[in-house]
């Protein structure tokens, strides 16, 4: 009888013991998971920026939306003050021949005031050679009408996640 009641003792403080020890493993998991920021990704245009984010896990990218160029600081002040940003994904137009493009020199001036105006938040930088015709190519396989595939604005939003997703593959 002794035997059984020790035995269940032991068997007890084992299993009771093994339980903290998951409550401890999640309890640090949560704060890894939690104290994930997203990524926002921006496809950089004269006249409209496309937005896109993950998901807080950082593992799926949604575009957002488009906003006017003249007001993408205002902008992502106003997210970064609502959501949790660890990182800022910028667009780099290239050439088939890997140098840069015309519109890189749009982009210069504007990576420069990013990194001045909002400095906590790291810059890295994703070819987006042909994220343009894939996100065209995107809304005609989704079955969007013609009409509806001349909406720059959504190209503009579709190719930040295609920018995002990239350096999510090229990150795993």
């Amino acid at each position: 009888m002794f035997k059984i009641q020790n035995s269940f003792s032991v068997n007890f403080l084992i299993i009771s013991s093994l339980i903290n020890c998951i409550k401890s493993i999640n309890y640090i998991f949560a704060e890894i998971v939690y104290n994930l920021g997203r990524i926002l990704a921006i496809d950089f245009g004269r006249k409209k920026t496309g937005i896109a984010v993950t998901d807080e896990l950082q593992i799926i990218a949604s575009g957002l939306t488009t906003v006017n160029t003249d007001e993408i600081f205002v902008f992502l002040k106003e997210y970064i003050s609502k959501e949790k940003v660890d990182l800022f994904i910028v667009g780099k137009p290239k050439q088939m021949n890997n140098t840069d493009s015309e519109s890189e020199a749009l982009i210069l001036p504007f990576l420069k005031k990013l990194s001045k105006e909002i400095p906590q938040i790291e810059v890295k930088r994703v070819d987006e050679r042909f994220t343009s015709k894939m996100a065209f190519q995107t809304m005609i396989d989704g079955g969007l009408r013609k009409n509806q595939r001349k909406n720059k604005a959504l190209v503009d939003e579709i190719s930040a996640t295609i920018i995002l997703q990239s350096y999510l593959y090229s990150k795993s």
